[in-house]
C-alpha cells in the first residue's frame, strides 16, 4: 500500500519547498443523507480527522498563512476551512474537532445567521419534503422532474440549482421561494448557525473569517455592491464575536468566473490578511495571498481519498481573477 505520510513529506517538505492544501468544507451531518452521500456526516468526519492526523501536520488556518508567508512551513502541512456558516459546523463538527484537538476556520456569510436560509436550502429542503411523483416547474422555466426516489430527488436538486445559481440574486430568490410554495413543504429554520454559536466557535479557539453578507456572485454585482457586501460582512461578524476578522472566502470563488481582478484589491485594500478561492491546487510562498486555492477531495477508502490529496498536492495554482 501506498505510505501517504511518506509521499506527502516528499511532495511538501516545509520551508522554501512548503507548499499548503486547504481543505474546504460545508456541512458535518448528524446522519447520513440519502440525498447527497458524499456529504460527510459525523462518523466519516471523525475518520477523515483520524486519517488526516496520520498525514499531515494540521495547522489552525492563522498558523499556516503566517508560516506560508515566511517560507517556515512545516512538513505535510494541511488547514481545515468551513464555508457559509452552518449550525452543524457548531452543534456536529466543533465536537469533534475538539476531540481530535484541531482548530479550524469558518467564513460565514452573516444575513442567514439566526433563522435564515441560503437559496440552495430553500430549494434542497422543498423537494426533499415534495410529495409530487412529479415536480413541474415549467412555468418557472426550469424543467419538470420525477421525484420517485432518492436518486432522481438529487437529479432535481442539481437541476433546478444549477439553473438558478448565476441569476440576479433578487430573482434567484424569488424562484427559489417559488419552487419551495409549489412543493408545499414547511422549511427548517435552524439550518444555520445562531449568533450564538457563532460565538461558541470563537472561544473554542476556532477562526472565523468572512463570506459576504449574503453570499452573491460577486462578478454579478457593480464594484459599489460588491465592496458593501464585503463590508458588511466583516462589520457584522466583528461585532458579534467582538474581535477582528482578517481572512475572507470569496463566494462559489471560481477565479474569473465568480469573482474578479477588482474583488481581490477590494479584499487587499479592506485589510485582510489573506483570501481564499475555490480553485483546485495548493499555494506556496509565490502564490497570491488574496487567492489561495482550497479543494474538497472524496474518496471511499483510504487509498482513494490519499491519491485525490497527491493529485492536489502535485498542482500549483497561480489563481488570476
Amino acid at each position: 500500500m501506498v505510505s501517504f505520510r511518506w509521499l506527502f513529506h516528499v511532495m511538501s517538505p516545509g520551508g522554501r519547498r512548503g507548499r499548503l492544501p486547504v481543505m474546504i468544507f460545508h456541512r458535518v451531518l448528524p446522519q447520513p443523507d440519502p440525498l447527497f452521500p458524499g456529504e460527510p456526516d459525523a462518523a466519516r468526519f471523525d475518520a477523515q480527522l483520524a486519517l488526516l492526523k496520520r498525514w499531515f501536520n494540521i495547522l489552525p488556518l492563522p498558523d499556516a498563512i503566517r508560516g506560508l508567508r515566511e517560507e517556515r512551513l512545516p512538513p505535510r502541512p494541511l488547514t481545515l476551512t468551513f464555508d457559509d456558516g452552518y449550525a452543524d459546523n457548531c452543534t456536529v463538527a466543533l465536537p469533534i474537532l475538539q476531540r481530535h484537538g484541531l482548530r479550524a476556520a469558518f467564513f460565514i456569510a452573516t444575513d442567514f445567521l439566526d433563522g435564515g436560509r441560503m437559496f440552495n436550502d430553500t430549494v434542497i429542503e422543498a423537494v426533499r419534503g415534495c410529495s409530487l411523483p412529479v415536480l413541474d416547474l415549467a412555468k418557472l422555466e426550469l424543467g419538470s422532474h420525477p421525484l420517485g426516489t432518492a436518486e432522481e430527488k438529487t437529479r432535481a436538486i442539481a437541476s433546478i440549482l444549477g439553473a438558478l445559481k448565476y441569476l440576479p440574486q433578487d430573482e434567484r430568490e424569488a424562484k427559489a421561494a417559488a419552487v419551495a410554495t409549489r412543493c408545499d413543504v414547511a422549511l427548517p429554520t435552524h439550518l444555520m448557525l445562531t449568533s450564538d454559536e457563532l460565538r461558541q466557535l470563537h472561544r473554542a479557539g476556532m477562526t472565523i473569517g468572512a463570506h459576504t453578507a449574503s453570499h452573491p456572485i460577486l462578478a454579478r454585482l457593480s464594484d459599489e455592491q460588491a465592496r458593501s457586501e464585503i463590508v458588511k460582512g466583516k462589520d457584522q461578524l466583528e461585532r458579534a464575536i467582538g474581535d477582528s476578522v482578517h481572512f475572507f472566502a470569496y463566494p462559489n470563488g471560481r477565479p474569473g468566473e465568480d469573482y474578479r481582478a477588482s474583488h481581490v484589491r477590494m479584499v487587499r485594500e479592506l485589510g485582510f490578511d489573506a483570501a481564499f478561492s475555490t480553485a483546485v491546487g495548493t499555494a506556496d510562498a509565490a502564490s497570491d495571498p488574496y487567492q489561495i486555492p482550497r479543494f474538497r477531495p472524496w474518496g471511499r477508502t483510504p487509498t482513494r481519498y490519499g491519491l485525490r490529496f497527491a493529485k492536489n498536492l502535485a498542482q500549483r495554482t497561480f489563481a488570476t481573477a
